[in-house]
């Protein structure tokens, strides 16, 4: 009888993932509905090309989500970066943090700024957000390993990333190397350390994206393996 109820949960954890993985692209809208223009900019810009708004006119759009909103205050990628900090739904204590991280990066670099010779303030970046998309942008790595298997053998073949699993990369890895200090500190003062060091294109983020980097180049005669 126990094993009958085995075999029978066995063939339904089966049947599951098969389901998933066979609608893992499946959507409620069809793939000609285009995403929907929430942001102000944008939509001026729109009004702007003449032959692409009557395009746009013309093609079913899909709704927009709750979270997408035409507010000035609106940053997709701090929004993703704030749910990337979150822990067990504390949504209000992410943003706490996010918001001290900047905070503490404007400090540092207003500190710079005074204690640097004028003839180099000019090249000093003050505003947090261009300092925080500065760092995801160099810490986003561009290949990465993947095991594929041929003739019995696992090879480590290098692909290249996709853009979203690339920027999910970069930012994961500023929350772990900042996370990874221990208690020592406040998460948020070295978080702030850590952007802006990614931003100099330093620290040990950009370490750990030239780290892969290498071991992609050192596995690159298995690359043909990817079309086999």
């Amino acid at each position: 009888m126990f094993i009958g109820k085995k075999f029978n949960s066995l063939i339904l954890f089966n049947l599951r993932c098969n389901l998933e993985n066979s609608f893992q692209f499946y959507s409620v809208f069809p793939p000609n509905y285009i995403k929907p223009i929430y942001k102000k900019d944008e939509q001026e810009a729109l009004y702007r090309e003449e032959a692409e708004l009557k395009q746009f006119s013309h093609s079913p759009v899909k709704p927009a989500k709750t979270n997408n909103t035409c507010s000035e205050f609106h940053d997709e990628l701090i929004r993703k970066f704030t749910n990337y900090i979150m822990r067990k739904g504390k949504k209000k204590m992410a943003r706490k943090i996010l918001d001290e991280t900047f905070e503490n990066i404007k400090i540092k670099k207003l500190n710079e700024y005074y204690n640097t010779s004028p003839e180099y303030r000019e090249n000093i970046v003050l505003d947090p957000k261009v300092i925080f998309y500065q760092a995801v942008e160099n810490c986003t790595p561009v290949l990465e390993l993947q095991k594929i298997s041929r003739g019995g053998i696992a090879y480590q073949v290098p692909v290249p990333m996709n853009e979203n699993r690339a920027q999910f990369l970069s930012m994961n890895w500023i929350i772990s190397t900042a996370q990874n200090k221990g208690n020592a500190e406040k998460l948020s003062d070295v978080l702030a350390k850590e952007i802006i060091d990614a931003a100099n294109n330093q620290g040990r983020v950009i370490k750990k994206k030239y780290d892969l980097h290498k071991q992609c180049e050192a596995n690159r005669a298995y690359a043909h393996y990817r079309w086999l």
